[in-house]
């Protein structure tokens, strides 16, 4: 029950921290381009590879905090839902070149990020 409860709390937060970080980053980019939801993504990418060496490879918390944190918050924060949703508006809106573009730095940046976060993470 304890994880339910954190997963319930990290949820939480990491919605909220979603639509205040990709909303900032709109304001600064602009809405002619997924940017909130690339740079959602990207970020909580990275934290999930710093996240996944320190919890799961070093054990420095418990099941709690994991549940928290990696389901809970980044499950949240990162939006692949939103990716999907945009990426088919601008397929439907004939703009293949940032569709694709949408869909290729998103795929390598992601897993750039999660990798860059795993080798943070090691030389910690």
């Amino acid at each position: 029950m304890n994880q339910i409860i954190a997963i319930a709390i990290g949820g939480a937060a990491g919605a909220l921290s979603r639509y205040w970080f990709s909303n900032g980053v709109y304001g600064l980019l602009g809405r002619d381009f997924p940017y909130g939801t690339l740079m959602v993504n990207v970020l909580g990418s990275l934290i999930m590879g710093l996240l996944y060496v320190l919890f799961l490879e070093r054990s420095a918390l418990g099941p709690e905090w994991r549940a928290l944190l990696l389901i809970g918050f980044l499950g949240s924060f990162t939006t692949f839902s939103t990716f999907s949703l945009e990426t088919v508006n601008l397929i439907e809106a004939h703009d293949y070149f940032k569709a694709a573009l949408n869909v290729l730095l998103s795929v390598v940046l992601c897993i750039m990020g999660t990798g860059l976060g795993m080798i943070i993470a090691r030389k910690l």
